[in-house]
Formats: C-alpha cells, structure tokens, sequence
C-alpha cells in the first residue's frame, strides 16, 4: 500500500486537533514520526501472477494500458463466472488493473466489481480468495471508494480471510482493514467484527511483512478506545514487547508507537509490567535512536506518573542514568520529557509532581 501523509492534524485517522491532556503526549510524535515509522506497508506486493508465463504476464500489463472501458466491463462479468478458473482471470486482471492505475480504481468500482470481489473474498479455493482479496485491497486505494466497499460488506469477509487465508492473503487482508479503517465510521465495525485478536495474532506469529502489516492496522484502529480494550484483552503488550526488545529489527518503532496509543489503560500497564516491558523501555532510552528514546520516555511516563510501585520500578532498572544523558542531548522535546520523569524518579512518594507531566509541552 502505498503511504498516505495525513494533513497537519490528522494522521491514520487520528484526529490531533481535539486532545486530551494525556493524548498531548503523543500528538506531535504521532503526526510527524509515526508517519513515518508506518510507511511501509505498502500496496499489492505479492507480486501479479507469478505463475503465469512472461508472455502471458507482458499482455496483461498492456491490457491494462488500454483502460479500456469495455475491457473493464468484461471482467467483472467475468468475476461471476460459473468457472473458478475465469474468475480467477478477471480477479488477477482486475487487481492489475487497479494497481498499475489509480485512475482505473474508481472506474472498476462504478463497474460494479466490487460486490462480486467481495464475494470471491469468501471463496474456499485459497488462490481464488487470494486474487479477490488484493483486487479490494487494490481498489481500497482509492478514497471514495473506501466507504462504498465497507457498506458493500466487505468487513466480515476481510477478517474471515484473515483467519483462514493463506500468508499472503492475511496480510493483504490486514491492509485491506488498514485502508477501510482510515474512514472513521469502519474503524469500530472492524473492531466488533473480530478483526483485533487475528491481527494480533499475525503481529506475533507472521513473517516480517505480516508484522509491518499488522501493526499498522492495529495503529489505525487503536485510535478508538474499544479497539484499545480489545487490543489489551487480546494479548497484545506481550508481541508488543518481545518486539521493542529486538533493537536491530525495523520493528522497534511501530510496536512502541502501537503501546504508547494503549499505555493510558490501567490494565495495558499491567501487563506491560507483567511481560517485562520496563527494562525493555529503559535500555530503549540508553541505546535506541533519538526517535525511539522520545517514544520510550514517553510511554515511561505514562506509566510512572500515577503510580508509586511502578516508578520505584522503573528507578531501581537503572533508569535515572540514561534519562539524565538524555536531558542532556537529546532533543527539545526528549530533554523535557527526560527532565520530568527524572523528577518523578527522584520523589517517588509525591503526589503533585504526576500533574506536571501534563504541562510538558511535546
């Protein structure tokens, strides 16, 4: 898929302009640098038809160049074909169709392609499913069709396909939701429809596109609090976790921007606690980049500011010494945030010092 850039208030979904206190802080870094951590959950990258000969491959791709509507109107006939195999065909062109050319996403749409897609989302032959659920993916591009294919009944099928597909289906499946979940009004049926807990489960037991894909989608729908509940009861502080402590993989970043949307939850710092996650975030603000330290001090102080055993906690993991070489040179934001938590740290028993976490300016 290709990444969105949101305007200067909103990313995934996330509307900045109206924040709590405690969402302050995180607003910034959500905007600018989660962008950026989440950009790489791209469009259709399971390649076209790689059983297909060369030949046969090199004449679809000019098909496609035609944009010819009739060629469209041909397809989705097709897709309702008696024949698994024609369908198969016109899934596998409309998906190229769709993906080598956004003009031709909305024009599919008009088609009528999108019911009968949905329709092969459900197919009990893995190829089939497959091939139906990258065309919607493809076709889920395309912002004014979003809506459409969410009220066309696109959802149930999507996460059923996330439960039963193959690796690639899954994971195309995610971003699928992903993109259907960046209009508000589907991120709560996509949460009530089952998808969390499978998306969770990809996060931990996917390959390494299946995590990227995963977390993203977990992201866009964690903006809902319900969804956040459901993430935390599914088990997510645990994948979370193991992969902020993997510090040379590229999954540092997202697992922490996905735990500092839940960390405001009492039961989310429960379990980060129970699955080890402080020690993780204190050697995160020691050796991480300067972007993954402002994340970890973040979430630290979420965690900290209300509670005396947690903060002794985090004290006696060593913390102090690397917040202060990060009050020192880290940035503008990161110094302040350092500064407060060491304060916190320092006076564990006091109680009007968790106020002032709210005051810093992120």
């Amino acid at each position: 898929m290709e990444a969105e850039n949101g305007s200067n208030y909103s990313y995934m979904g996330r509307d900045f302009s109206d924040l709590s206190i405690n969402d302050a802080d995180f607003s910034d870094l959500s905007i600018n640098d989660a962008s950026m951590a989440f950009s790489e959950c791209n469009s259709d990258r399971s390649g076209e038809f790689s059983t297909a000969p060369s030949e046969r491959r090199q004449l679809l791709i000019a098909r496609a160049s035609e944009n010819s509507d009739e060629l469209i109107r041909q397809l989705v006939s097709g897709l309702e074909s008696c024949s698994i195999e024609e369908q198969k065909q016109a899934a596998m062109e409309i998906r190229l169709l769709a993906k080598n050319k956004p003009e031709n996403r909305l024009r599919i749409a008009k088609a009528g392609a999108v019911k009968p897609l949905i329709s092969l989302v459900s197919s009990a032959d893995p190829q089939l499913q497959e091939y139906g659920v990258t065309a919607i993916l493809n076709l889920s591009l395309c912002d004014e069709n979003k809506g459409f294919i969410a009220l066309s009944g696109a959802i149930k099928p999507l996460v059923r396909a996330l439960r039963t597909g193959t690796s690639t289906t899954k994971e195309n499946a995610a971003c699928a939701l992903l993109r259907l979940s960046q209009v508000d009004e589907n991120k709560i049926p996509i949460g009530r429809s089952g998808a969390i807990p499978l998306l969770v489960n990809l996060l931990e037991t996917g390959a390494s596109r299946g995590k990227k894909d995963a977390s993203t989608t977990l992201y866009s729908l964690c903006s809902a609090k319900e969804n956040k509940i459901r993430a935390v009861k599914a088990g997510i502080i645990k994948p979370l976790v193991e992969l902020m402590a993997d510090l040379e993989s590229s999954m540092v970043d997202k697992a922490a921007y996905v735990l500092s949307l839940l960390v405001p939850l009492t039961d989310a710092k429960a379990a980060l606690v129970d699955e080890g996650g402080i020690p993780v975030l204190v050697e995160i603000i020691e050796v991480g980049s300067q972007r993954q330290k402002e994340i970890a001090v973040t979430i630290l102080l979420q965690v900290c500011e209300d509670n005396v055993v947690y903060r002794t906690m985090v004290a006696r993991e060593g913390a102090i010494p690397p917040l202060v070489a990060l009050s020192q040179f880290g940035t503008i934001r990161a110094k302040k945030k350092a500064e407060t938590l060491i304060e916190l740290l320092r006076q564990p028993r006091s109680g009007d010092i968790a106020a002032r976490t709210s005051e810093v300016s992120i």
